[in-house]
C-alpha cells in the first residue's frame, strides 16, 4: 500500500506493507510491545514499524490520516491466512512442523512449558524452535525432521525472520493440541488417583486385621 503525503508543495510517497504475510516475528513481537504504551505511542511505533515513514513524518499527519492507516493494519490482520503452514522456508532452508504432536517427547515438552510459563511473549522463537525443525527428508506431503536435542539457540534467532502469521497459526494449532493433551491427562490422573486410592485402602485395612482370614 502506497501513502501519499504532501507537505508544502511537495508530495512524498511511502510504502506500507500489503499483506500481513510481510510482517516477521521480530516485528510482530514489537507490534505486541508497543499496545503496553499510550494509544498516540502506539500508532506511532506501529505505523513507523511497517513503514517506510519516518517518525517525524508521521507525527505530523492527521488525526484522520492516523485512523486510516491504523484501519488499514487491523483489516490486513483480519485477512492473515488462518491455516498452519507445515513446511516453512526461512533463509532459503526448509523447516517442518512437528508431523506427530501426539508422539512429542517429554524432552520437548518440557522445554516448551518452560518457555510458556517464562514469558511466551519473549520465547516465541525458541518455541517456534522447538516446533519447526530443518527437514531430512521429504516425499509428496510426507517430511521427517531432525530429532529434538535442545540445541535450538542459533534456529530460534533464524526464526526471528519468520512470518508472524505462521507463528500464530503454530500457536493455535499447538494451543488445541495442549486443550485435548490436558483432557487425556487429566483422565489419566483421575484413573490413576482412583487406583492410588484403592491401593491406599487395601493397605489400611489390611494393617487394622480387616478382612484377614
Amino acid at each position: 500500500m502506497k501513502i501519499k503525503v504532501k507537505k508544502k508543495k511537495e508530495t512524498k510517497e511511502y510504502k506500507l506493507i500489503n499483506s500481513w504475510s510481510e510482517v516477521t516475528l521480530e516485528k510482530w513481537l514489537k507490534l505486541v510491545n508497543y499496545k503496553k504504551k499510550s494509544k498516540s505511542k502506539e500508532a506511532l511505533e506501529t505505523i513507523n514499524t511497517l513503514s517506510n515513514m519516518p517518525k517525524d513524518v508521521i507525527a505530523k499527519l492527521g488525526i484522520n490520516d492516523i485512523a486510516a492507516i491504523m484501519n488499514r493494519i487491523s483489516k490486513l490482520q483480519e485477512n492473515q491466512n488462518t491455516s498452519l503452514k507445515n513446511i516453512i522456508e526461512v533463509d532459503g532452508k526448509e523447516y517442518g512442523f512437528h508431523p506427530s504432536l501426539n508422539d512429542i517427547t517429554l524432552g520437548e515438552y518440557a522445554d516448551i512449558e518452560t518457555f510458556i510459563k517464562n514469558d511466551i511473549e519473549k520465547h516465541l522463537p525458541e518455541l517456534m524452535a522447538v516446533l519447526y525443525r530443518p527437514i531430512v527428508e521429504k516425499k509428496n506431503k510426507a517430511y521427517s525432521i531432525e530429532s529434538y536435542d535442545g540445541n535450538i539457540t542459533i534456529r530460534a534467532e533464524t526464526f526471528k525472520k519468520m512470518a508472524a502469521e505462521q507463528v500464530q497459526n503454530a500457536l493455535l494449532f499447538f494451543y488445541n493440541f495442549v486443550k485435548e493433551l490436558s483432557t487425556i491427562l487429566l483422565l489419566y490422573l483421575a484413573a490413576q488417583t482412583k487406583e492410588t486410592s484403592k491401593v491406599l485402602q487395601q493397605k489400611v485395612l489390611q494393617k487394622s486385621g480387616v478382612g484377614l482370614v
